[in-house]
Formats: C-alpha cells, sequence, structure tokens
C-alpha cells in the first residue's frame, strides 16, 4: 500500500514541527506563500469581501479564516491543538552530579505515558527570548536537531521485576546530557541553535522532543507511527482541509491552540477568549452589530478534532462492547453523558450527513460505562463561544506515549470529510436545520 498524499503531508509535517511555535510557525508560513494576511490582535482590523486573513496569539496558537464574497452563512470551525505531552526544561537546566553526569532539570508537561520516554534519542526544541538591537525583545525558534539527550532505563538486574515499576520524573526520568568536561554548556548548545549569542537569551521555553525516526509499518503498510499524532494529526488534517476548500457562503475557520494537554487555561488555550475575540471582531470588521454576531453564531458550527482511542489489539476488553473503532475505519465520532465530549443528537447528525456527502467512513466511541475517559478542548472552547459542536477524532493506539501508532488510510478520510465541512453552510431556525 502506497501512502496517499494526506498521510505522507501529516508525516512531513510533524517531522517539521518538533515544537508548538514551530507547528504555527509551519503553518503561518505556508498561509503567507498562499496569499492570506496576517492580523495583530494590538491593530484595529479591516476585512473585505474576498479576503484571507489569519492572527496568531502567543505564537503556539493560530485562527485562519477567508470571508466569502457574498456572505449568507455562519462560522464554519474546526478546532484542534498544536501541543502533545512531554518535558519541559527548567529555567536552570544543568544538574551537576552524580558521579560525573551532567543531567538536565525538567518537569512533566501534561499526562504521558512515562515509560515510552526511556531509552531513546532526545532533542529539545521550543522558543528563547533575546535582547534585539533595538534594545527591546524578540522572540528565536530553536531546535537542535541532533541527538542530545537520552534518559536511560535500570537494567532489569537491579530491579525486582516481580514488583512491576512506578516512575518518579525527578528521579527515575532526569535527561542524561553529559559527562562533567562539558559541564555548563548546554546554553551554549540551545544558543548556537538559536543564531544568537547565550548572553543574549534571558528567557527559554523548551520542551523534550522523541528523535525516534518515523515508520509506516505492517503487512501492508497500514499503520504509522510517530511522536505527536495527538494531536497534529488532527491539527494537520484540519489545516489541509482549510487550504484546498473552496469558499461557500459561509466563513470557513481553521482554529488551532496550545495547552490543551494541561488544561486548555492559558490565554492561547481554547478556554481562553482567543476564539471569542476573534470571531467577535471579524463580525464588527465586517460592520456587523452585536445581534449580528449572536445570529451569526446561531447557524454555526464547530469540529473539535482530537485523537481517540481505537480497540486495542491486546486490551479489547478496555472498549464499549457496542462500539469498536478500528484503524484504518474512519473517523471517530465521540459521545459523553457527563459532558466530556460535546457530541449531542443535532451535531452528530449534522456531522453524519457530512461524512456521507465526503463519502467517509464513521465510526462511534463511548468509553466503557466504569471508564471515566478524558476530554478535549470542545468542552473548554464552548464555554466561551456557545455554539453546536461535535467532538471528531482519528483512531490511534497508545495516546500519550512518546510515539504513537495509527492508520495509514484515516488521515485522508479526516481531510476529505473537513473540506465538505468548509465548504458547507449551516440554517438554522428553532428545530429546522439544513446543510447545505
Amino acid at each position: 500500500m502506497e501512502l496517499n498524499k494526506a498521510t505522507s503531508g501529516l508525516l512531513e509535517f510533524i517531522n517539521k514541527s518538533p515544537s508548538s511555535f514551530h507547528a504555527i510557525k509551519n503553518i503561518k508560513d505556508t498561509l503567507n506563500n498562499a496569499g492570506y494576511t496576517e492580523l495583530f490582535e494590538s491593530d484595529k482590523w479591516v476585512c473585505q469581501p474576498g479576503g484571507k486573513y489569519y492572527v496568531t496569539r502567543n505564537s503556539s496558537s493560530i485562527i485562519a479564516f477567508r470571508v466569502p464574497e457574498e456572505f449568507h452563512g455562519g462560522f464554519m470551525i474546526t478546532a484542534s491543538h498544536s501541543d502533545s505531552p512531554t518535558f519541559k526544561v527548567k529555567s536552570n537546566a544543568e544538574m551537576d552530579g552524580p558521579e560525573n553526569y551532567v543531567r538536565i532539570n525538567t518537569e512533566r508537561y501534561g499526562g504521558m505515558i512515562l515509560d515510552s520516554w526511556f531509552d531513546r534519542p532526545l532533542s529539545v526544541a521550543g522558543r528563547v527570548i533575546v535582547r534585539d538591537g533595538d534594545g527591546g525583545l524578540a522572540s528565536k525558534l530553536v531546535y537542535v536537531d541532533r541527538d542530545l539527550l537520552m534518559i536511560p532505563h535500570v537494567a532489569v538486574h537491579m530491579l525486582n521485576p516481580n514488583n512491576g515499576m512506578t516512575y518518579n520524573p525527578a528521579s527515575d526520568l532526569v535527561p542524561l546530557y553529559a559527562l562533567s568536561n562539558a559541564k555548563g554548556s548546554f546554553i551554549k548548545v540551545v544558543a548556537e541553535a538559536a543564531g544568537v549569542d547565550p548572553s543574549d537569551i534571558l528567557e527559554h521555553e523548551l520542551y523534550l522532543v522523541n528523535r525516534q525516526p518515523q515508520s509506516v509499518w505492517g503487512a501492508e503498510n497500514e499503520f504509522i507511527s510517530s511522536p505527536k499524532l495527538d494531536d497534529l494529526q488532527c491539527a494537520y488534517s484540519s489545516f489541509a482541509s482549510f487550504i484546498e476548500s473552496n469558499t461557500g457562503s459561509s466563513i470557513p475557520v481553521l482554529y488551532i491552540s496550545d495547552n490543551e494537554e494541561v488544561g486548555c487555561v492559558t490565554k492561547q488555550g481554547a478556554g481562553s477568549t482567543f476564539l471569542y475575540d476573534t470571531l467577535t471582531r471579524i463580525n464588527a470588521a465586517l460592520g456587523g452589530t452585536p445581534e449580528d454576531y449572536l445570529r451569526l453564531i446561531a447557524s454555526s458550527m464547530l469540529l473539535s478534532a482530537d485523537n481517540a482511542h481505537a480497540v486495542h489489539p491486546n486490551h479489547a476488553e478496555l472498549a464499549d462492547p457496542t462500539h469498536r473503532p478500528r484503524i484504518n475505519g474512519g473517523i471517530v465520532m465521540k459521545y459523553s453523558a457527563a459532558q466530556l465530549y460535546m457530541t449531542d443528537a443535532i451535531s452528530a447528525a449534522l456531522f453524519d450527513e457530512i461524512c456521507r456527502i465526503a463519502d467517509v467512513p464513521l465510526q462511534k466511541f463511548f468509553n466503557r460505562s466504569d471508564i471515566r475517559g478524558g476530554s478535549t478542548l470542545g468542552v473548554a472552547s464552548t464555554r466561551q463561544v456557545a455554539i453546536n459542536t461535535v467532538d471528531i477524532g482519528i483512531a490511534q493506539f497508545a495516546m500519550h506515549s512518546s510515539y504513537e501508532t495509527a492508520g495509514s488510510l484515516d488521515t485522508e478520510y479526516m481531510v476529505r470529510a473537513m473540506k465538505v465541512f468548509y465548504e458547507s453552510t449551516l440554517e438554522m431556525r428553532g428545530d429546522s436545520i439544513k446543510l447545505k
């Protein structure tokens, strides 16, 4: 089986996106090349029919949109996130010892499968804040593009295998950087990768990166394995479909936020005002009133796209008995009676129709009734923007591992369905619902 265009593009995108900052920069570059105009939150916005625009916040979240020539719909929004569970490097990074070792002090970012980080080639990526030539501050992306760190496991001979093992991030998962003769060099390595002088670095936001090469495998190349599939697989699908779609009579909106893995509570997270601020400013820039905004929202829809759990080959008993998402089985629509997912009967029926039009298979996910499960950015987004929302994703194994597995067909399914979604218009008046 040859990889389709969507899956090849996904793997290339992940390779170029070692941090959320890099992911957003890559998207910005493509939007700029496609003729989009960057807006800044500190400026007055002017939007025109036929215009193409984007705005970022914190350099790790982005919203892009297009204004139709003839606008008589609402907003058709996809939401995904740019971050993944990892370890964040602390400010005073180097730890001297024990013996003649130099280690790097980190803390957990998100809820990861801890033992998946052992014995893999690692590096760091993110951004540094530096002094610029005008006496101000500037942000520089940085990726040390070589194998730099490792978290070595303890040999089995030194453990009691009958007791199992629990791991403490403060003691068991501290990355090894160097022997003592290289003490003091970590910030110099970072500065060199950023192209700046070490003395100009005031602060940094650096994260561990798993550098294990991606893999396409299985009897028919039906599986892909890579870091960051959750959620760059959905972020890429959203972006690719946004770029490829035509503009109908609604405003297509691409929304990729940061910090979902730590609760969406930052100024650039899905729980912030970023989406609300942007939508209200679009309405105002087009001459709309506050009431016009509310009317637009009533005929709008949001696809909250974050990966989903496939039935595990060794632990099928953990899945719900009547809802069994499969790898390469199509898009997964997620439900929760506790409202951890925002799918309801209306939004589910609408997305079912979208998948029918796109000729894309659709699966359903419920947690097993004695497993609470997680949540995602749809819940956080709708606290700011009360909108018809469906939670969807792509089936995968090992969610929150440093190296995850999904299917080689499902990215294309997601791109096709989202393209139909972006080109659609939703009309709602009471119980009357039409998707055009």
